[in-house]
């Protein structure tokens, strides 16, 4: 039986430019599942940090009174792309993607992304 955490972040991996995927959960800041990384690249210290962007962008849009939800977040910086995506279905579930800049093409992995969400049946 296959494991839908472990689907979605295979899934993740094949993106060009892939460097280290994960889900974590926002309310306790753990990782579900990881995939890639390196030593200069902590992917449990990276889910657990962005666990408190997806707060502070939550907390941010219950202040503003906005509607909806969030779809991604997404974090340039100079040589990567950083991309969170909260599942629809478990908001305080969400995947974890980062790509080098160069090599990623951001439309794909954004797409990527949303298909792999698509698999975690949780």
């Amino acid at each position: 039986m296959s494991n839908p955490v472990e689907d979605a972040l295979k899934e993740l991996s094949t993106i060009d430019g892939f460097i280290a995927g994960a889900v974590g959960n926002s309310a306790s800041g753990m990782v579900m599942g990881s995939i890639g990384g390196s030593d200069t690249f902590n992917i449990e210290v990276a889910v657990a940090a962005n666990t408190e962007v997806v707060k502070s962008k939550n907390r941010a849009m219950k202040a503003l009174k906005l509607e909806g939800t969030i779809e991604d977040i997404l974090i340039t910086l100079t040589d990567q792309y950083h991309l969170i995506r909260p599942l629809q279905s478990h908001p305080e579930i969400f995947l974890y993607l980062a790509v080098d800049r160069e090599r990623a093409n951001l439309g794909m992995a954004r797409f990527t992304l949303a298909n792999a969400e698509g698999s975690l049946n949780l």
